[in-house]
């Protein structure tokens, strides 16, 4: 499997403290409709590290049954590399296409215990793996050396990078800084969806959306018009995005989503896995107005 194009990542919306299969399996079908590229399970807008082993196994089993021919990727990240491989199997069990790692960590790790993850995991791995570059989250820096060291293990099909910088010809060095030190056989996706326009136009490969999980048909639009060289109407749809973008930096684009969905009653109201609280009623308001004023919904 190559990556390239649009991969979707979805919430794993819960009611009641608990995975919501049927609501789960509608968000996937949904995406498998819109001609999404592919679809991420249990990456970070899957809340992935808040679930439990078989809750996770679950959701990967609902995710592949529900998306047809639409390749599905499973977010395998734990913080200890015996629960990584047992996570890897069990998406690989389920049929994933892909499995997806972030080095998640308490004790800050160095760079040889980050390859040494990857070293661990993808040698006993029988399907491609996507780097997940996400310092945010995992408060893990890639430099352009682990970049390189990791590229060139096995199954290594794809990079997940954080963003591009906004400036397009600095964006470009980048992206072709990494190039230059990873196998021709490896993609670079953008991550950080306000970049997606910008590092797509810059020479990424793939965009692995936040956005796309929940209203994939304009990030289908940004992609295919990106990836078909017409950088106009690319940015253009980016550029109406942009009070959307807005709120994702304001008040995350992980509850923004979720408030989204809930909205559309793509999920049950309160999704999200406690702690983590949905926004209140007036980020609510701010974002369902400007739901309403793209005309984003379906």
């Amino acid at each position: 499997m190559r990556f390239t194009g649009l991969s979707a990542f979805p919430h794993t919306p819960l009611r009641d403290d608990a995975v919501d299969e049927g609501a789960y399996a509608r968000l996937v079908d949904r995406l498998a409709a819109a001609g999404v590229d592919s679809i991420t399970s249990l990456g970070s807008t899957g809340s992935y590290m808040y679930l439990d082993r078989e809750e996770r196994r679950r959701a990967a089993r609902t995710a592949v049954r529900n998306a047809g021919p639409v390749p599905v990727m499973v977010g395998i990240g734990a913080l200890r590399t015996s629960q990584v491989r047992a996570l890897a199997d069990d998406a690989q069990e389920a049929g994933a296409s892909a499995v997806l790692l972030a080095p998640v960590t308490y004790q800050a790790l160095n760079d040889d215990e980050v390859f040494g993850l990857f070293e661990d995991v993808t040698a006993g791995l029988s399907v491609p793996l996507v780097v997940y570059d996400n310092p945010g989250t995992t408060h893990v820096t890639f430099s352009l050396d682990l970049y390189e060291r990791i590229a060139a293990l096995p199954n290594v099909a794809s990079i997940k990078i954080p963003g591009v910088p906004a400036d397009p010809a600095e964006a470009a060095a980048r992206v072709r800084a990494i190039r230059d030190r990873i196998p021709s056989t490896v993609t670079v996706g953008v991550s950080g969806d306000a970049a997606a326009a910008t590092g797509l136009e810059a020479g990424c490969d793939a965009w692995y959306s936040v956005l796309g999980g929940t209203l994939p048909r304009p990030a289908v639009t940004i992609t295919r018009a990106a990836l078909a060289g017409d950088h106009a109407a690319a940015t253009a749809e980016h550029t109406r995005l942009a009070p959307l973008w807005a709120l994702f930096a304001e008040l995350s684009s992980y509850r923004v989503t979720a408030a989204i969905a809930e909205h559309l009653g793509l999920v049950a109201p309160d999704s999200l896995p406690r702690p983590v609280r949905g926004l209140d009623a007036d980020a609510r308001t701010r974002v369902i107005r400007v739901v309403d004023e793209l005309q984003l919904a379906d």
